[in-house]
């Protein structure tokens, strides 16, 4: 065979290999199709027979030819064989854990028989939740082979509206599922929390008769069919309402708000004929229910066509009655119940509208403005509480960072005190101290604060409050150091705001868990005396509180404001900035300029006991009218605070107490107290700061120039309280006989106050000597030489603590001013050279003059510098330019109080309180 031959001969043995390999594959591809098409037969049979059931298959003539088919009667067979196995596992558990189910999620009327309930009116007021589904009927699976019953309910409130279609001779039906459902929602919760609205396209009166007798206690409104567009704006405009006036703290509904529900249901129902609402109408249908459920409102809609966005469930009956819905699907026949007993329908709505009646007409007390259970709130978005009734509802007042600010007004004898208790009660009643303080401040003449601060007669004290301020009306001062601990305590929690990269208090609570956050409410009373002057307490007071009124609302810290009138303030109204962020207005009867003004005179002819709450700066709009209770008669708000008093923290310190008609005891202050022996320079404590701490005005004697204390002043009880305390407070740093007390008095109406000092420094171990006017010149002349005879260096040895209390320095002043042959010096040169050199020697004087030119008179001309620190009572602000800043030009002189300065601390005067140097009581 040729070469050539042989190369054909295996080039066709090649192509024949080819040839049947192909053929093979593709007997193997045709075969593999065959059984993927018959698996997909299979499976598509499966997927028709599971999801259209079985019976309605076999009964289907489209599928009867594949039901012949050999190769699908397993597929038949193992459907039939899940769904026994399907229908044996669900007979034996599912309709007991459904059943289990509802009775978990709608307790009470919400699922119960009515013979349980119907004609009882209800008690819940939503704190304790909302039921999330209603009862309607039984549902039964027709196609299990043996067919259970169980309850079908459907969800409402808060969380679904309803649309019931149905046939016309099933319209009876759909009138008993609404009535039904209407019956359950009134009587689970109290009387007054939900409102039905009714609008019939066919009829005027007639739909729904057996509720009829709630019309009578506002819980039901028939509306006109003519009319729906007004039903639709009148629930536009309530959930505006809400979303203006409650869910301003971050809430997206009323439901998360939490606690005692404050705005009702509204639940309008609305029965149609199967046609379609105009365009109109439709469209605001729509945006009702998008809108409504966050504000609860309810739809439940009969025979009316309509497509929306947001959440809804449908019942559908069919002519014979039977039902099928959204919730169960259409595999399951819902047996819709019966209607309620129709003679015991009206008699249930009749008790119902009674209980409301009997809730409005009461007169609720200050008990009922407290919760069931004491403590439970939390303040991280703010704080909300009742503050009084109307027509049985609870109106409330919150801060939060929404409404940051309230203002309060109403003149005397309307009831201000007593709003204020009923507030700060129902507040405290509700939030931990940990999560509320309280700083209150009384101005004028007043004492309502009083009771927050443990007495004599109650030693009990509100555990929220932190600084209770009273009889302050002469010291303005006092206010501006609250303001001032409001701006720094604002400040602080900015800082740890910003640390924690937050803004406002809510998340700083959140990221900083462990922290102590609460919020601070600030109520401060006749406020308008701070404003009073043009001087420089106000204009310090004007500046912080619109610091804190403005920046104050995100960090937690909110003002109270309160007056009898607020008209004159000017420094106040003046301010837009600041009047702006007092969103929340609370105006007692007569009250003038509260509300926005001459718009909303409500308060007017507001009757005793009532308020005007507005959460919306004062514009019409947004006022509720509430009865005030009594809230400071025996029983109320003491009882209240014992209880509180004895549940709080331990370790807890009592409030801060100012009283400004009382004297501060030297010996109960805790500057005082603190003092102690020791090397260094002594601190003269010289009467107590008006702040926030109770703080003492303090002069440290140092070994420099200048370091004396002049008190200025014509009478001797003033003087010798501030003399009397600096001297004791010196004397407790210095052990016994280690400093040197010379007491002079030189006039007679001190002189008893002199010798109980001298005698109580004695007691104490201390060398204290008691002169005369007939000594006085031998005590500067000897203290002189002495001091002269150390600067020199004669004495070798460094002069041991000395110091001169003098009563009426200048009463000497003829005296000292005699020369002595033949040196030509003076008792007045003495006394210079001892105020000028002493303080470098551990020698300082504490004088007396009853008058500022005889303090200069005792000073070399024009130089002033050797009085160091002063006190001054009863002397004009001009008299004192030559001794300090221009801020003393403001003074004017109060009783039992003294202005201070000292010119090596301070840069501007404060004014103090001497102290009581008696034995503590």
């Amino acid at each position: 065979m040729s070469r050539r031959e042989e190369r054909r001969r295996r080039i066709e043995d090649a192509v024949e290999e080819f040839h049947r390999a192909v053929a093979a594959a593709l007997g193997n591809a045709s075969r593999e199709l065959g059984r993927l098409v018959e698996d997909r037969a299979r499976d598509m049979f499966e997927v028709v027979l599971r999801g259209d059931g079985v019976d309605r298959a076999l009964a289907d003539p489209s599928l009867a030819k594949a039901l012949r088919k050999k190769e699908f009667e397993r597929v038949l067979a193992a459907t039939l064989i899940d769904r026994v196995t399907a229908f044996r596992e669900w007979s034996e558990r599912g309709p007991r854990r459904l059943a289990e189910l509802v009775d978990a999620v709608a307790p009470g009327p919400a699922s119960w028989p009515p013979e349980r309930w119907l004609g009882r009116p209800g008690a819940a007021d939503g704190s304790d939740g909302v039921p999330e589904l209603w009862r309607i009927g039984t549902g039964v699976v027709p196609s299990a082979p043996e067919p259970q019953a169980f309850p079908v309910a459907v969800p409402l409130l808060d969380h679904s509206h309803l649309h019931v279609s149905c046939r016309p001779e099933s319209r009876v039906t759909a009138d008993a599922v609404v009535e039904n459902l209407l019956l359950r929602l009134v009587s689970y919760f109290q009387p007054g929390l939900v409102h039905v609205h009714v609008w019939d396209v066919n009829q005027l009166t007639g739909s729904l008769p057996g509720l009829y007798p709630l019309t009578r206690a506002g819980l039901l409104t028939v509306h006109d069919p003519a009319r729906l567009h007004e039903l639709l704006d009148e629930l536009s405009d309530h959930i505006r309402r809400v979303h203006t006036g409650v869910l301003v703290e971050g809430h997206q509904s009323v439901r998360a708000v939490g606690g005692r529900r404050t705005e009702p249901w509204r639940v309008a129902v609305l029965f149609g004929n199967r046609q379609a609402l105009k365009e109109e109408h439709q469209q605001q249908l729509q945006r009702v229910a998008r809108n409504g459920l966050a504000c609860g409102v309810q739809l439940i809609i009969v025979d009316i066509p309509i497509t929306v966005n947001s959440p809804i469930e449908t019942v559908t009956i069919a002519a014979d009655q039977s039902a099928t819905t959204t919730v169960t699907g259409r595999h399951v026949r819902v047996a819709l119940d019966p209607p309620f007993p129709p003679n015991q329908v009206p008699r249930a709505c009749a008790a119902i509208a009674d209980r409301r009646e009997e809730r409005r007409l009461r007169l609720s007390t200050f008990a009922d403005l407290l919760p069931e259970s004491l403590w439970r709130e939390d303040s991280s978005a703010g704080v909300v509480a009742p503050v009084g009734y109307h027509e049985g509802e609870p109106v409330h007042v919150a801060l939060g960072d929404t409404s940051p600010h309230a203002l309060i007004g109403g003149p005397s004898g309307s009831g201000k005190t007593n709003f204020l208790y009923a507030m700060l009660g129902s507040l405290a009643a509700r939030y931990h101290p940990d999560e509320l303080e309280l700083y209150l401040l009384d101005f004028k003449e007043g004492v309502s604060f009083a009771q927050f601060a443990p007495g004599r007669k109650d030693p009990t004290w509100l555990p929220h409050a932190r600084l209770v301020g009273v009889n302050v009306n002469t010291d303005r001062e006092f206010g501006v150091a609250l303001l001032k601990f409001l701006s720094d305590e604002m400040r602080r929690r900015a800082d740890a705001a910003k640390r924690h990269e937050v803004t406002k208090l809510e998340q700083l609570r959140e990221e900083d868990p462990d922290g102590h956050w609460p919020r601070i409410v600030a109520v401060v009373d006749e406020f308008q005396y701070l404003f009073g002057e043009r001087d420089q307490v106000t204009a310090q007071a004007t500046q912080l509180l619109e610091d804190v009124a403005r920046r104050g609302r995100s960090q937690g810290i909110h003002l109270v404001l309160s007056s009898q009138d607020v008209s004159g303030i000017e420094g106040f109204w003046g301010k837009s900035a600041i009047f702006e962020q007092f969103t929340v207005r609370i105006a007692l009867p007569k009250a003038r300029r509260v509300l926005a003004e001459p718009q909303n005179d409500a308060a007017v002819e507001l009757p005793r006991w009532h308020a005007v709450v507005n959460h919306e700066s004062g514009v019409r709009p947004g006022n509720e009218i509430a009865r005030i209770p009594d809230a400071t008669g025996r029983g109320t708000f003491d009882r209240l605070q014992a209880e509180l008093h004895a549940r709080r923290p331990p370790g807890l310190a009592e409030p801060v107490l100012f009283d400004g008609s009382k004297v501060p005891s030297l010996q109960a202050l805790p500057d005082f107290r603190a003092l102690r022996p020791a090397e260094g320079n002594p601190t003269v404590l010289l009467g107590q700061v008006i702040d926030m701490a109770g703080s003492a005005a303090k002069v440290r004697f140092a070994r420099t120039p200048g370091r004396n204390i002049a008190v200025l002043g014509s009478l001797a009880e003033d003087a010798a309280s501030v003399l009397g305390g600096a001297a004791l407070s010196l004397a407790q740093q210095h052990e016994p006989g280690q400093a040197r007390f010379s007491l002079a008095c030189l006039a007679q109406d001190a002189w008893p106050h002199a010798d109980r000092l001298a005698k109580r420094l004695r007691d104490a171990g201390h060398t204290a000597e008691l002169l005369g006017l007939d000594s006085i010149r031998d005590l500067v002349d000897a203290t002189a030489a002495g001091i002269t005879a150390s600067l020199t260096g004669e004495t070798g040895v460094s002069l041991p603590p000395h110091y001169l209390v003098v009563y009426a320095v200048d009463a000497a002043h003829t005296l000292l001013e005699q020369k002595t042959p033949p040196s030509r010096a003076s008792g007045v040169d003495s006394l210079r050279t001892v105020l000028k050199h002493g303080p470098e020697n551990r020698t300082h004087v504490l004088g007396w003059w009853r008058g500022v030119q005889r303090l200069k008179n005792s000073l070399p001309p024009g130089v002033y510098d050797d009085i160091g620190a002063w006190l001054a009572f009863d002397v004009q602000g001009k008299e004192l330019l030559s001794f300090g800043p221009e801020h003393v030009m403001a003074w004017s002189p109060r009783p039992h109080r003294a202005l201070f300065f000292d010119r090596f601390e301070h840069s501007r005067p404060q004014v103090v309180i001497p102290f009581d140097t008696g034995e503590e009581t």
